[in-house]
């Protein structure tokens, strides 16, 4: 028979950063191992490799599209009286107090609420006091931390009771990194955009960080969950030492050009990424250790030591999990087919590096003619053969300028478009490469295909280099005729620029439809399973490429930077401010309908008290006047009408008139 136990694991402010990590890392996890879990009041223990899977549930304040598949159910604005019935429904609860300070309020009072309903009267004789060391009773808490310190003894406290019924941790974890970063992410950030003013350490930068990539932390809180260790204080970190200044620099290298500065504290303060939270955790200068991860874990390690260490793993998450993936486009076609204004409209219209062999050359030697400038002339071995190599190479480009007035050498031009592609702001946002390889053999050679094996598909769909090759690749075609009166249109300092005279325009033209017979560029990328995506140029577009753009924008889709991202997290956020916004106007007309209905029920039962009180007083006012009316007015005027009707006089008037003087009381 297959026995299958489910654990059902509650986490707080499940859309947060870490929580959300913790999560993803439990619902993919089913686990073979010894531990019990514990189902409404009863335990089940589990036999010799009894399988167990994670139902995770959770609070948030609003449940994104990330989350919603790692997510059994998300409890989106849950009142307290409901949050612990589902509290009791869990066998595991994990709150996470890293973020938002009103978490530790609410943390404090699960916990209460919690012992309260799951203790049971207990001797002293049946207390067992978890292991802790001398570290963690001496340890001291930065001020504006010190609720998380009560909330660590209210919980250690609360674990003591019954350990069999309720049973608590304290996971101190480092800061975390990974999956798109959080209290790191502005120098991620600042790298990719390449703003190198902004790449600032704060303060000294000396300080000693402890930190944990988030899915080795999700791996510590699913291991607790398993083996139920005896020490209920534990810390998680990794082995790693780092200093501020070691992280910043490490993401500044691997994302930017490396370089950084250093800055005031106090301009931390000016920045909006940061919250006051976030500078306090960046300020930390602490050696941590966790021995107890040492001495009763065997945790998979993904990032066993440390950001630095494992910086290319943690930038490459941070690209995928943030959609920072770059656009390489390369750019085809005949001279004078327009492919420059293309190739500089996509990249304006993406955020994308306009790559021209023409520009490349000229950065390149003006790059070596500032690195042999400035190399000082007592240098060691190694500085000093990279500075010769440097002349060699600039002796080379020199050479082939004044003999060729161009660079000829395939080989030097490849090596010199794999340096510029190969550089970090080419990797970060993309690259459109305009008109180059302009040869079969030029395109083999840029994207590295072994030469012996190129005439099997396989083999070259596995040997290309992924970093740099084109994902997208456009071929611009146009007739001779119709490129022949487009030169013929243009000004004479772009004819003389391009070299567009009219026998040498016809002789590149010619060249350039010889050698794209039979192995042309296009070809190479077919036969690396990349279609090329062609558009015949029949007549002279707009200035603007409108209808061209268009069509290109359908075949490489949305823009994946920051600005496009910035804009998809607006949209959802203005989405569930106008969601919130009406709810809560559509509360408030509740609550304003109520008011009214209650202030108009109140007012119109004391209008009717006050009628009845006025009644009542008019009443008491008027009994002695109708006392007197009816003895000395209602009754004589009564008999003169009586004798009035009995006399039949002419004038009755006057009859009653003569008869009320006559018998006036």
């Amino acid at each position: 028979m297959d026995i299958h136990t489910q654990i059902r694991v509650f986490i707080n402010d499940i859309d947060s950063f870490t929580s959300k990590c913790i999560a993803k890392c439990l619902s993919k996890h089913t686990i073979e191992g010894d531990g019990s879990a514990k189902k409404e009041g009863r335990t089940l223990k589990s036999c010799d490799s009894v399988p167990q899977s994670y139902e995770v549930v959770g609070t948030s304040s609003f449940v994104s599209e990330e989350v919603r598949p790692f997510v059994l159910e998300a409890y989106v604005q849950l009142r307290r009286a409901n949050v612990l019935q589902k509290l009791m429904e869990c066998d595991v609860i994990i709150y996470n107090i890293t973020g938002h300070p009103e978490q530790v309020d609410e943390a404090r009072w699960a916990v209460t609420v919690m012992t309260w309903a799951c203790s049971e009267p207990i001797s002293s004789d049946e207390l067992e006091l978890p292991f802790t060391d001398d570290d963690f009773r001496r340890r001291i808490p930065h001020p504006n931390f010190k609720k998380h310190l009560e909330l660590e003894k209210l919980v250690g406290k609360m674990g003591k009771m019954d350990r069999a019924l309720f049973s608590t941790y304290v996971v101190v974890s480092g800061l975390q990194y990974g999956m798109g970063e959080q209290v790191f992410h502005l120098f991620f950030k600042m790298s990719w955009l390449g703003q190198e003013n902004e790449i600032a350490v704060f303060g000294e930068g000396n300080n000693v960080v402890p930190t944990i990539h988030v899915s080795d932390l999700a791996s510590v809180i699913k291991k607790i969950i398993e083996i139920q260790p005896k020490p209920f204080y534990l810390v998680a970190v990794d082995y790693s030492n780092n200093t501020m200044e070691d992280i910043v620099q490490s993401i500044a290298c691997a994302l930017g050009s490396g370089k950084i500065q250093r800055k005031p504290l106090e301009e931390a303060f000016l920045k909006q990424d940061f919250g006051i939270t976030d500078i306090d955790l960046l300020r930390v200068n602490l050696c941590m250790e966790g021995v107890h991860l040492k001495e009763l874990f065997s945790v998979h390690w993904l990032c066993e030591f440390g950001l630095v260490e494992n910086i290319e793993l943690v930038v490459e998450e941070y690209r995928q999990s943030r959609g920072l993936l770059p656009i390489r486009m390369c750019v085809l076609g005949p001279p004078a087919v327009g492919k420059s204004r293309v190739s500089q409209q996509i990249c304006d219209h993406y955020k994308l590096h306009h790559i021209r062999l023409k520009e490349t050359i000229s950065e390149t030697v003006s790059h070596l003619e500032f690195m042999i400038r400035n190399t000082p002339s007592d240098l060691d071995n190694e500085e000093s053969t990279s500075a010769t190599e440097a002349q060699e190479l600039l002796n080379i480009f020199k050479e082939n300028m004044e003999q060729n007035r161009g660079v000829s050498d395939d080989q030097l031009l490849v090596k010199v478009m794999i340096d510029k592609l190969m550089s970090n702001a080419c990797k970060n946002q993309g690259f459109v490469l305009d008109g180059f390889p302009k040869t079969y053999e030029q395109a083999k050679e840029l994207f590295h295909v072994d030469e012996h094996e190129s005439d099997e598909r396989a083999s070259l769909t596995s040997l290309y280099n992924k970093k740099i090759m084109p994902e997208f690749v456009l071929c611009l075609d146009a007739s001779d005729s119709f490129l022949k009166d487009r030169v013929i249109n243009l000004s004479e300092k772009l004819v003389q620029e391009h070299k567009y005279e009219q026998e040498q325009f016809l002789q590149i033209l010619a060249k350039y439809r010889e050698k794209n017979m039979e192995d042309s560029v296009a070809t190479y990328f077919e036969e690396l399973d990349i279609k090329p995506f062609l558009i015949e140029i029949a007549s002279v577009n707009t200035p603007d490429n409108q209808l061209l753009l268009h069509q290109i924008c359908e075949r490489v889709g949305q823009p994946r930077n920051y600005e496009q991202r910035d804009h998809k997290v607006q949209d959802r956020e203005t989405e569930l401010m106008e969601t919130l916004d009406k709810a809560r106007r559509e509360q408030k007309e509740r609550d304003e309908a109520r008011q009214r209905s209650a202030h108009w029920q109140l007012w119109s039962n004391t209008l009717k008290e006050k009628r009845q009180q006025e009644v009542q007083q008019l009443e008491v006012l008027s009994l002695p006047m109708k006392t007197y009316l009816i003895e000395y007015v209602i009754s004589p005027l009564s008999q003169g009408l009586i004798a009035c009707g009995s006399a039949w006089p002419e004038d009755p008037i006057d009859f009653l008139a003569e008869y009320l003087i006559k018998n006036n009381p």
